[in-house]
């Protein structure tokens, strides 16, 4: 029967489901031989990922580096698992964010087109390090790649202008929600020209390049810090934390779980 069919699929998806167990008070984590190995050989699959602070962590980047000689200058990326869930059965949608790193490890300005028809505005523009400004006649050397950029932001009034170009830019398309659409043209060529860009890939996770290994450690926490607090600010608060874990590696290392609490804002209590 129809009521036999829909029991065996709810038991299905509940089997499919990963019941999360709660360890606290066990003499070992469940299904693992102990909470920590006795000595430093030892199979990883049968204890639990260790978990390490992020100061440690990139302690720890930078002498596997020493120790493999491997590029001082590689990237370091933080990898970020978030929980979208919101009220009933509504999500955090996958977001793109634009974020100004206190230590920026670009040598050089990305590269912004100014989509507007005013000449003055296209003065403003041009004076204040937009690599191009034009109207509706850019949009046939866009589609032939004779322009390309990092960023392409628009004042309102030529967004209809700018429809062909929707499949070709996708993502990068002039958007209100991402701040690439407005009046105010310097306000946008100062988050783009020196922005970093990430963004939400298969519905739930966040790899970014946050450094290079050879800046020194601080400044590394510090763009850290200012990635992990943007990416928590997608969530209200009220709905619990929107990132689940964290994980830090450089180009040639291995991942590394990091706590990341420490990088978000934290309450201050009230004295009674």
């Amino acid at each position: 029967t129809t009521k036999d069919v829909k029991e065996e699929e709810e038991k299905k998806k509940k089997k499919q489901q990963k019941q999360k167990i709660d360890d606290t008070g066990r003499h070992k984590p469940y299904g693992l031989t102990a909470w920590a190995p006795v000595d430093d050989v030892y199979l990883v699959r049968f204890y639990p990922k260790p978990m390490y602070d992020a100061e440690v962590a990139v302690d720890m980047l930078k002498n596997f580096q020493k120790l493999d000689f491997t590029p001082e200058d590689q990237p370091v990326f933080i990898d970020l698992q978030l929980d979208m869930k919101l009220e009933k059965k509504k999500k955090v949608d996958p977001f793109v964010s634009t974020v100004h790193l206190p230590h920026p490890f670009k040598k050089d300005l990305n590269k912004v087109v100014v989509f507007t028809e005013n000449p003055e505005q296209a003065r403003l523009a041009t004076e204040n390090g937009a690599t191009i400004v034009g109207g509706a006649e850019l949009v046939e050397k866009i589609l032939e790649d004779e322009i390309t950029a990092d960023f392409y932001v628009a004042v309102p009034e030529i967004i209809p202008k700018l429809v062909p170009l929707k499949n070709k830019l996708r993502k990068k398309f002039p958007k209100s929600k991402r701040g690439s659409v407005g009046v105010n043209i310097l306000k946008m060529l100062e988050l783009f020209k020196t922005g970093h860009e990430y963004m939400v890939e298969r519905d739930c996770y966040i790899v970014t390049q946050v450094a290079v290994l050879n800046m020194p450690k601080e400044h590394i926490l510090d763009n850290m810090r200012a990635i992990v607090q943007d990416v928590a600010s997608h969530k209200p608060a009220e709905f619990g934390p929107l990132i689940e874990r964290a994980i830090t590696s450089s180009k040639t290392s291995e991942g590394l779980r990091i706590k990341f609490d420490t990088f978000l804002p934290q309450e201050v209590k009230e004295e009674a």
